[in-house]
């Protein structure tokens, strides 16, 4: 046994920090150790959670009893290459005793890759834990990104219950690959105190601010319109980059037509690399973003009970946050409000990228960035599908090449009339695309989001548009979709051509009116708002004059107008205010739009509406574009 004295300085005695390894400690040093176990052979110690040896017989005073439990001092003499330590007791009549906190290298969640195998150590902030039939896996991420950890305690049995969502940990396991991604496999997980996780939090948001930083990208066509709207553009695009590196679900509901397509897909498509690019696992992207198609152009109870409970379902199955909610091509409205009032009970941030007509006054206290046209002077020629495609930029300026012809698919979806329309179909034909080609896209989206109804239809959508899909295959599936439109509009239009009503209001307009309930085939393509569109359309061709038109059914109304100076969300209101009993609601555009009402009060809130629309000015400029 070695004694210690010397006429030296007062040697150190190291205490090692529950946390410490075999990388915390040296030969020839001295350490605090506690008797663990005792043998035939010797005693076994432990100098920390992590570190062990033996001390063998040789060592040790003939007469010496140790019991578990008592205090020793060691000195470490040999690690030998299979990893066992040799101690030798030793026995200061005065020593120092010095702390020694258990150091290590920081790994980054983002950056695992060719690092398989090792032991890593990783600081960051829970952001998910969802328990499985085995393990429990809890997504933790920092300043470079995240990665799944897995920890077993049983088959179906939470580990680490202690660990909650938004708590700071510091986790240390073994880097491993598991279907095409990386996970580390847990060997301890400890939760920080405040002070210790203050300074994690600190530096994960410090990163995440400068990583939700949206590319710096110029519009794709020089029109003040859209410059005007860039800075609310680049807040949603930050918002949107941040919500994925806080690895939040983001819930994106879109209008169900071409230009609600034109917007969400291209986000889709950029909120997807991004998530690919911040998170190891491969399955992050399915778990972070969903898309779903709204029917109505406006936020329905229906769908806003249906997203929130999946969105706390998810929470407790999953262990997520709750999503945040993008709105596209809708959400702008009155009718939305009752709708975001029932989410305003939770922690479900909402985003609104629209341009229909909107209520700003009511909208804008719900949610947490409105980017609308309107706002700033301009119109609904402004379409969503424009703005998302600069939007999509901003979040993956990648996608640059393959977005071109978008935003002209959008503008014809959307009949705008807006004087960048030129522009980008210049932009769409140097991308290969010309405009017979680009109104069949048009028609071919229409047609398919009648028949997927509430389904996004993924891969099938960006086909259609081109984006993200098969190019080759879009040349082909287009104009064979676009054709069946054609036929089946014709087909629609030969049964109700005939019914159609004509007058001529006093204002010159011509008004036409059309029961697409009784006379109009129901429950195929085109659905009764397309059917009076179409008929509209064919009504100003054959005219060159100012047109109405009405398309109603029991309990609802379709507007289209052109060439009148129409408010539809006004008249609604009015129409509200003088039927009390007619429950009467809806908007859309100020010259296109639809209205419900009660069954029993079509007549009177029909006559008051065509009174209204024969109160409208004509809009002589459009009026003479019409004839020219």
């Amino acid at each position: 046994m070695t004694d210690g004295s010397s006429d030296g300085d007062t040697p150190v005695v190291y205490a090692l920090a529950p946390e410490c390894t075999v990388e915390d400690i040296d030969e020839g040093e001295y350490y605090a150790a506690t008797v663990n176990g005792v043998v035939d052979y010797g005693v076994f110690v432990d100098l920390s959670e992590h570190v062990s040896g033996l001390l063998h017989e040789s060592v040790l005073p003939g007469d010496a009893d140790y019991d578990v439990g008592d205090e020793l001092i060691v000195e470490l003499t040999e690690i030998r290459e299979n990893g066992d330590l040799g101690f030798e007791l030793v026995d200061f009549d005065d020593y120092e005793e010095v702390e020694r906190e258990f150091t290590y290298e920081r790994a980054a969640a983002g950056a695992l890759a060719g690092r398989v195998g090792d032991t890593i150590h990783l600081e960051g902030e829970v952001v998910q834990v969802k328990q499985t039939g085995g393990p429990t896996i809890f997504r933790v991420r920092d300043e470079t990104g995240s990665v799944p950890c897995t920890a077993f305690e049983e088959a179906g049995v939470r580990a680490y219950p202690e660990v909650d969502i938004e708590d700071v940990v510091h986790v240390t396991g073994e880097v491993e690959e598991r279907d095409g991604g990386l996970q580390v496999e847990i060997e301890s997980l400890e939760r920080f105190d405040e002070g210790e996780a203050a300074h994690v939090r600190d530096r994960i948001a410090a990163s995440t601010a400068e990583r939700a930083e949206p590319a710096d990208v110029d519009p794709l066509v020089d029109w003040p319109a859209m410059r005007e709207l860039y800075p609310e553009l680049r807040e949603v695009a930050r918002r949107l980059r941040a919500t994925v590196l806080e690895s939040r679900p983001i819930r994106m509901r879109h209008h169900a037509d071409g230009d609600g397509m034109c917007a969400s897909v291209p986000v889709q498509l950029a909120i997807e690399r991004f998530v690919d690019a911040t998170h190891e696992d491969p399955e992050a992207k399915r778990h972070l973003l969903k898309r779903l198609p709204s029917k109505a152009p406006y936020y329905e109870m229906e769908d806003a009970t249906r997203d929130l409970n999946f969105g706390l379902e998810d929470q407790v199955r999953h262990g997520q946050k709750l999503p945040l909610l993008l709105m596209l091509d809708n959400g702008s409205t009155e009718e939305d409000t009752p709708a975001y009032e029932t989410l305003s009970h939770y922690d479900i941030p909402i985003v609104v990228v629209d341009h229909h007509h909107p209520d700003p006054e009511a909208v804008d206290p719900l949610v947490d960035e409105h980017v609308n046209p309107y706002l700033h002077g301009e119109d609904y020629r402004v379409t969503t599908g424009m703005m998302c495609v600069e939007l999509a930029r901003m979040i993956d300026p990648s996608l640059d090449d393959e977005l071109d012809h978008v935003p002209a698919v959008a503008g014809i979806s959307d009949r705008s009339k807006a004087e960048a329309m030129s522009d980008y179909l210049d932009l769409a034909r140097d991308a290969g695309y010309d405009e017979e080609f680009l109104h069949d896209v048009s028609e071919a989206l229409d047609y398919e989001a009648f028949w997927l109804r509430y389904s996004a239809g993924r891969d099938l959508i960006n086909d259609v548009l081109g984006v993200g899909g098969d190019e080759e295959r879009q040349r082909e599936l287009v104009p064979w979709l676009a054709e069946r439109a054609e036929r089946d509009v014709d087909l629609q239009l030969d049964a109700a051509m005939p019914h159609v009503e004509h007058e001529t209001v006093d204002s010159g307009a011509h008004l036409y009116r059309i029961d697409v309930e009784n006379y109009a085939h129901r429950f195929t393509y085109p659905a009764p708002g397309k059917t009076t569109g179409e008929i509209h359309d064919r009504k100003v061709g054959e005219t060159g004059e100012p047109v109405i038109t009405i398309g109603y059914g029991p309990d609802f109304a379709v507007l289209r107008s052109d060439g009148v100076r129409m408010d539809i969300p006004q008249m609604v209101s009015e129409l509200n205010d003088e039927f009390p009993g007619a429950g009467v609601s809806g908007g859309g555009h100020l010259v296109v739009g639809s209205i419900r009402f009660v069954n029993g009060m079509r007549e009177e809130v029909l006559d008051a509406l065509v009174e209204k629309m024969a109160d409208a000015e004509i809009d002589e400029e459009l009026h003479s574009s019409l004839t020219r």
